[in-house]
């Protein structure tokens, strides 16, 4: 028998895992991809027999063509798909290396050909929904953190889920974005200590949005699992601001 599932890219930790629980919650399936192996087992662990894990570094050629061998193989209907896979080092632009770019645009590379494998699948299984974590960075520059070629990746990928949307439309497949602000997960990990990640995050930036207060990784996971839903069946090439407030406040 065919089993539906939800494959989460970045599903070990922050948003991807917190939509992974909402679904799990739900009654649904996740099979969760995350470059570390330890987080990976802890989310298994907390889920149970209801998710799935399979290790791979989206920077890693080899590890990314594996994933798509595995994709492009199952038997499973992959009805949903959750791009959430990212990184965070806010640098000025004069002093971005290669390197720095790269971490980025490999990303990106990565995410394209995975959609492009579960497309396929979503497309031989009768369709499915996508669903992009984005950026407020893609859309609003905040001078407190210089985020060049971060930004320019995730409005790449803003730019991405609308093509889809309209590529993908005939066969079933819908596919948006969410926009969240300052979310408190792993990904500032890159230049906060892990344990002062929400102190910090919390004391910076709480008034920086309307609402009063930074997200968290529930709160955009709660849209993500809506638009992943039937409950948005006909909503496509969305990018939904999911950010406190902040974009309202700047326009």
């Amino acid at each position: 028998m065919t089993q539906l599932t939800t494959l989460i890219i970045g599903g070990s930790s922050g948003m991807g895992l917190a939509t992974a629980r909402q679904i799990v919650a739900g009654g649904g399936h996740v099979t969760l991809v995350g470059s570390s192996t330890e987080k990976l087992d802890a989310a298994k662990a907390e889920l149970g027999v209801a998710a799935d894990t399979h290790r791979a570094d989206l920077r890693d050629k080899a590890d990314v063509e594996a994933l798509i061998a595995q994709i492009q193989s199952t038997g499973d209907h992959i009805h949903g798909l959750v791009n959430a896979a990212g990184t965070f080092a806010p640098k000025p632009f004069l002093e971005h290396t290669g390197e720095d770019y790269d971490s980025y645009m490999d990303l990106n590379r990565a995410t394209f050909f995975i959609t492009q494998a579960v497309a396929e699948n979503m497309k031989a299984n009768g369709g499915g929904s996508i669903v992009n974590i984005g950026s407020m960075w893609a859309k609003q520059a905040v001078r407190a953190t210089p985020s060049s070629a971060y930004s320019m990746a995730k409005a790449g990928l803003h730019s991405l889920t609308q093509h889809l949307a309209m590529e993908l439309a005939e066969h079933g497949i819908r596919v948006n974005a969410v926009s969240p602000a300052v979310v408190v997960t792993p990904i500032y990990g890159t230049f906060i200590e892990p344990g002062q990640i929400e102190e910090t995050l919390t004391d910076a930036f709480d008034a920086f949005h309307p609402i009063g207060r930074v997200g968290r990784p529930e709160d955009v996971a709660q849209t993500v699992t809506h638009l992943l839903s039937d409950g948005t069946a006909w909503v496509t090439g969305a990018i939904w601001d999911v950010d406190g407030g902040v974009m309202a406040g700047l326009v």
